[in-house]
């Protein structure tokens, strides 16, 4: 069978989804996952984008090992040259040089003719060569541009060193038909047999994302370019998990395989979710909370019988454990401990310490959690956040004819604050007692409830994300109590935005405070 190479662009595309700010810190964890789940390639970021950005790049270089690392690049020598630098301690490197093939693009962004982009392709990708032998070329928007210049652009790029040549859809305009047609064009009359490897790179405006993807790898790609949740610019990129359990399941029609480790699929899933706040649907192919659900009495009945009538690939096959882990207020350290190694989790023993005591006193208020509410505490518990304010005391009033009204006491850097507000309801009194204890006034731009599972007993996760300035910041808060969840969501969040753990370029307390946004 052939290998289908996974290039995974979550920590560069994925990372331009609207409202999405991941620190350092994240995208390293993410890239370790990434190199667990055993990608081809890693596309880490953007180097020339930023001092941030260039050392994100530089410390995923140094420490991931087995992925290929790729860093994206413009036409332009300073572009590539701070990649290569960026790129310097990785064992496996790549260069990834971009630029436009369509007439809008030409005319529009970059204000140059069709020559002109031939002739400099042809001396960046020579100068991308001239720092490793592993060079990708890409040129956006081909399936809106003319293929007579397609077909010189490729072949120059080819000549000149490109040893990956990347199509990308990049509006989603395209239909498997016509993606799939324009791949086996480049194939027969680019390619022409030389030993170059053909990209797959498709966006989803119009929903064909994975499809076409799945019709280059009918037509003759050798690589697809996707993200976990299948997250990105507008509707997104091509998911990751649906292209690879495609070709695994339907490894008969298509002949091709991935090196992927499909049992991290659904970990790394649920990672990229917490810490970008883009919740999956739960329709969500592969790793929504429903894609292995069956609610009709026909469907479960024959489940019952034999789990083929109704399932083309197991839940323990992506990492979604089928056995259901409960651990309860009689459980032991021990016992906790062993729960979360079998579900994959290595933690220090600090973090094992801070589990072990939420853990603690959420069964002790609600009695058992399940997988799913183990997997939130752990992950809510242990992502990386400066705790300069915490929750001492919560106490709020609320009810028909009631005014809501909400005192809290906290841990800041200034010492111990208590604070009392009254609000449209129980949330709003908190949220801004809260804001008056930490004296900063971030604007709330997202406030989401979930029950981690189905059941009235179930722990409630609160996700928000507030907006300092032009600052963003995401914050996860679980609890058996939504206001005491919401409560520690907003101080997630407020913490990250204090910190500047969510900005490439965050203002310090202090600076927050000169601009006027505190109270």
């Amino acid at each position: 069978m052939r290998h289908i190479r996974i290039f995974d662009t979550t920590l560069r595309d994925g990372e331009q989804s609207p409202g999405v700010a991941l620190s350092l810190q994240q995208k390293l964890e993410i890239a370790h996952a990434l190199a667990r789940l055993n990608v081809d390639i890693i596309e880490a970021g953007f180097p020339v984008n930023g001092a941030s950005e260039f050392e994100c790049v530089s410390r995923i270089a140094q420490e991931v090992q087995g992925p290929v690392i790729c860093a994206l690049a413009r036409t332009h020598k300073l572009d590539i040259e701070r990649a290569a630098a960026a790129l310097e301690p990785a064992e496996k490197r790549r260069i990834h040089v971009f630029t436009s093939a369509s007439r809008v693009h030409l005319e529009y962004m970059l204000k140059k003719t069709p020559e002109q982009i031939i002739e400099l392709t042809d001396e960046m990708v020579r100068y991308a060569r001239t720092f490793t032998d592993d060079v990708e070329f890409s040129a956006q928007d081909v399936m809106r541009a003319d293929f007579d210049f397609v077909l010189r652009l490729y072949d120059t790029a080819i000549a000149a060193g490109a040893t990956t040549i990347n199509i990308p859809d990049t509006t989603g305009y395209g239909t498997p038909l016509e993606y799939g047609a324009l791949i086996k064009r480049i194939h027969d009359e680019v390619v022409r047999g030389r030993d170059v490897h053909i990209s797959a790179h498709c966006h989803d405006d119009l929903g064909m994302a994975t499809a076409n993807s799945l019709a280059a790898v009918e037509n003759g790609a050798t690589q697809i370019e996707c993200t976990i949740n299948g997250i990105g610019e507008r509707a997104g990129n091509t998911a990751l998990e649906e292209v690879v359990m495609a070709l695994y399941v339907r490894r008969d029609h298509y002949q091709a395989e991935t090196q992927i480790n499909t049992r991290e699929i659904y970990r790394i899933s649920r990672m990229i979710e917490r810490y970008t706040g883009m919740v999956v649907q739960p329709n969500k192919a592969i790793v929504g909370d429903n894609a292995f659900a069956h609610e009709s009495g026909i469907h479960q009945d024959g489940v019952i019988k034999n789990k083929e009538t109704y399932e083309i690939m197991n839940a323990e096959l992506v990492g979604r454990e089928a056995a259901v882990l409960v651990l309860g207020k009689h459980s032991g350290r021990a016992a906790v401990k062993k729960a979360l190694h079998d579900l994959g989790y290595k933690l220090d023993e600090s973090q094992m310490q801070t589990v072990f005591q939420r853990f603690r006193e959420i069964v002790d208020r609600k009695g058992p959690i399940s997988t799913e509410e183990l997997r939130a505490l752990v992950e809510s518990e242990t992502a990386p956040t400066a705790h300069l304010f915490a929750i001492e005391q919560l106490q709020f009033f609320s009810g028909y004819g009631m005014l809501p009204t909400a005192t809290v006491r906290l841990k800041t850097p200034k010492g111990e604050v208590t604070t009392t507000a009254i609000g449209d309801g129980p949330v709003d009194a908190v949220y801004k007692a809260l804001a008056e204890a930490i004296e900063i006034q971030p604007e709330l731009e997202l406030y989401r409830v979930e029950a981690v599972t189905g059941t009235t007993e179930a722990l409630g996760e609160v996700t928000v994300k507030l907006k300092l300035g032009e600052v963003l910041a995401t914050g996860h808060g679980i609890s058996p109590d939504i206001i005491e969840a919401s409560a520690r969501a907003y101080l997630d969040a407020a913490n990250k935005l204090v910190a500047g753990q969510a900005a490439k370029h965050p203002p310090s307390l202090d600076e927050v405070q000169a601009k006027g946004i505190v109270r």
